[in-house]
Parts: C-alpha cells; structure tokens; sequence
C-alpha cells in the first residue's frame, strides 16, 4: 500500500519544494490534485517540459514518489465541443503521466458541462442520461490509451455528479470490464454513497484502487440539520467536509478493518482541506493515526 498526501493546502509551495515539504510531514509518495503549475482545472496541463524535470528531479532527491495524479476535466458534458476540448486536454495529462513515471490517474464521474452552459445555454441539458451517455463516449475514447500506457484510470462518485452514489458507480466500473479503469472510494463523501460503509467497500473491493481518508458529518443525520443551509429544504447544496479523523462521524474502525478484510492494496491519501491555517499540523497528524489505524487492522488480516 502506498500512503500519500494530498498536498492541496500547502499547493502555494513552487513544485521543486513539494516533494522536500512533504517528506517533512512523514510521507513518501504525492497525490498531486489540480494546481494551475501543472494539470489545472478544465483546461490544457501547464506542465511543460522544464518543470516536469524539474519536480521529478526535486522527488528523487527527497525521496518522495508520485503516487497519483488528479485531472479534472469535463468529459461529461453533454456539449460536444466541452467533451471534444476534455478529450484533447485528457490525452495530454495522460502524456504527462506516463513523462511522470506515474500509474494511477484519479478523476471524478463529472457534473457534466459548465454550469454557465447548463444553466444559461441550453437549461435542462444535464440530464444525468446525457451526462452518462458523454462519459461512456469519452470512456470509449480514452481507455485503449490507458491500456496502451499501462495507466490505471480510477475514477470516483462525488456529489453533484451524475453519480454520486457508489452505486451504480461499482456496478459501470465491473461491466465494462477494462483492466485501467478502477474505483475510488472517498471516505468524506460515504454519507452521500450510501448508509452502510463496511458493506460499499466489500462491493467495491473486486475494483477499488484507491481511497481517501478525511472526516465529515452525516449531513443527513438530526433531521438533516447537521449542517444548516439557505434556504431551508435546498435540493442543490451538496454539503461536505475534509477534517481531520476524530473531527466528524466517520466510523474509522469499521472504514479501515473492511480495507483490511478485503485486502486493500492500492494508494491510500491523507485529504484533508479545511485547515489551511494549520496545514503542517494536519498532515502530520493525519499520517500519524493513519498509520495507527493500518497498524492495528491490518496486522489482523
């Protein structure tokens, strides 16, 4: 298993000072999300030539690996000029990946075109069909090259997606039956995947690849007034949070004794976002009881 951060919080370091950072606060590898450097959000990867050698070179020398890299592109649009340009932006990342020595890719499902188009353009054309049928087209598209590559491809239900439960998510992942396209399961949104955690990680087992680690409230629990919005009923909001463990009502004995019965082996990353103010303190922490909860789960298995 390989344990990595996430280093959002602390992303205002240059990329050749990453990797020395991280391996400061305990880890070895990096889940590198978006940055505007290097794959920045919907829009073409920045990372030339120069800086990939250069953020390679700075992780040798840190001793730090490149566990995952995180494009975020909108490949489930509806709107086939947006699919078209994620393809083309999708195909570089890919280029980068593979310049990077790195195997595993993460994304999300997709919310499906940009919301000035959807809401402005064309009202009503994100349906969740349109969506999924936009996802499959670019799955058709994209996975001989990931097979080509040798890149795993592992992708995640997320809230405001056209999926945001685990299922049908685990159910697409198995059917169509690609050995680079797996599953990610995001601890912060199990409240939104589904009510019975330990029974979601054994179904996602056959293809999970990769988890994240982070609290978060049961939004749906006090009559839903675990977290207060306005107005009051709102079917748009889709609140979440990324706390350290301890923080919300994640039950962390059941999230890594699962991992543990089913033999988790993939990457596993500290993804906490709320406290920037304290982020050094976070993430040593986080490696710390992440590694207690694998000491005492896994050494079980």
């Amino acid at each position: 298993m390989k344990i990595a951060l996430d280093p959002y919080m602390i992303r205002h370091l240059p990329l050749t000072e990453l990797p020395s950072a991280v391996a400061a606060l305990g880890y070895d590898q990096i889940e590198l999300s978006p940055r505007s450097d290097f794959l920045d959000w919907w829009v073409m990867p920045r990372a030339t030539k120069e800086r990939m050698a250069g953020f390679k070179a700075a992780m040798r020398s840190a001793g730090v690996g490149l566990a995952s890299l995180q494009p975020m592109y909108r490949w489930a649009s509806p709107f086939e000029d947006e699919r078209t340009w994620a393809m083309r932006c999708w195909k570089k990342a890919i280029e980068v990946a593979v310049e990077m020595d790195c195997q595993l890719m993460i994304s999300e499902f997709g919310r499906g075109a940009s919301p000035e188009r959807s809401v402005g353009e064309r009202p009503g054309a994100n349906t969740k069909e349109m969506c999924e049928a936009a996802w499959f087209r670019s799955m058709d598209e994209l996975l001989p090259i990931f097979e080509k590559e040798g890149i795993t491809l592992s992708v995640e239900p997320h809230p405001e997606d056209w999926i945001e439960t685990l299922q049908p998510a685990a159910d697409i992942v198995k059917n169509i039956g690609s050995k680079a396209l797996k599953l990610s399961y995001i601890a912060p949104h199990t409240f939104y995947y589904g009510d019975d955690m330990a029974a979601m990680i054994r179904e996602a087992a056959p293809v999970l690849a990769h988890v994240r680690v982070a609290d978060t409230f049961n939004h749906k629990k006090s009559s839903q007034l675990r977290y207060i919005v306005n107005p009051p009923g709102s079917t748009q909001i889709r609140v979440h949070q990324h706390l350290d463990m301890g923080q919300g009502e994640i039950d962390w004995d059941v999230f890594f004794g699962t991992l543990a019965e089913v033999q988790f082996d993939g990457v596993m990353s500290s993804c906490v976002f709320a406290w920037e103010e304290r982020a050094d303190d976070s993430s040593r922490f986080m490696r710390t009881e992440i590694q207690r909860q694998i000491d005492r789960h896994f050494a079980r298995s």
